[in-house]
């Protein structure tokens, strides 16, 4: 499995039939451009957009950041012309749209010589995620066809069990965790930052992203806060040999460091720009 991949943790879109895009898109500070053959390329465009990849492969090598291709999902009748585009691009990653098998994820990566990201977004995807998660080299999902797969509202309620059920099929593969999907709004930040700080509660490390203006607010979701931060600082600074040791007139122990550690990780990770 992708050691790169288990490090990245805002990736946007851009249309891969939209090459003029993809300078800005490399540009605009993610930790990967995923360049999409799916949802965001109409159907009489995607012969264009497999010839565009072709085309720009030089432009993807030579990239500040890692690049993925969303392909179709295995069923689609795009699926295997765009596996004959992305073996020979030199990816981090293919995305594999509507994954709902171990068996996809397994002929993806062999057709396609990079690691998958399963984009999970259906019921039957979310039923089989456990065998998906071991499978692939890291799960994300596709909250918006899973909440019209299923028929529910693409709301925190109705779908938090499905986000715990991958955080958990994640944990079990021992794979990194998953990646959320999208923030629709393209205009207000702090829905999209809020939409990262739940997604990271839930135990989610990483987001997808459909615009450059979503970057700088997932980021700030993503980073602990000063105070979680300090918290963090105090109790590793109090961890001595003892296994368990009183902090704040509380009993801290080995859990307890460990999520400090986390925290102080991911401090690191989403570090605050220098003003």
């Amino acid at each position: 499995m992708s050691s790169e991949l288990s490090t990245l943790a805002l990736f946007l879109f851009v249309p891969a039939d939209r090459p003029d895009r993809w300078e800005k898109a490399y540009a605009a500070g993610a930790d990967a451009v995923i360049l999409d053959l799916e949802d965001a390329v109409a159907a009489a465009a995607k012969d264009g957009a497999r010839w565009a990849l072709r085309e720009g492969r030089d432009t993807i090598a030579a990239a500040p950041c890692p690049s993925l291709v969303r392909i179709n999902a295995r069923t689609s009748e795009h699926y295997g012309h765009d596996l004959e585009v992305v073996r020979h691009l030199g990816l981090a990653g293919v995305i594999l749209a509507k994954a709902e098998t171990g068996a996809d994820i397994e002929a993806t990566e062999a057709a396609a010589g990079a690691p998958v990201v399963a984009l999970v977004e259906s019921a039957k995807g979310l039923a089989e995620a456990r065998q998906i998660a071991a499978a692939s080299a890291r799960i994300a999902f596709g909250s918006i066809d899973y909440a019209a797969d299923i028929g529910s509202a693409h709301t925190r309620a109705a779908l938090a069990s499905a986000r715990a059920e991958l955080v958990l099929a994640s944990r079990l593969a021992h794979r990194p965790a998953p990646i959320d999907g999208v923030t629709t709004n393209i205009k207000d930040p702090n829905l999209v930052r809020a939409d990262a700080e739940y997604a990271c509660e839930l135990g989610f490390s990483g987001k997808l992203l459909i615009h450059p203006a979503q970057i700088a607010p997932a980021m700030d979701g993503f980073r602990p806060s000063d105070v979680d931060i300090a918290w963090a600082e105090r109790i590793l600074a109090a961890r001595g040999a003892a296994g368990a040791v009183a902090i704040d007139g509380a009993m801290v122990d080995a859990p307890v460091f460990l999520r400090a550690e986390q925290i102080l990780r991911r401090a690191t990770r989403f570090r605050a720009p220098a003003a």
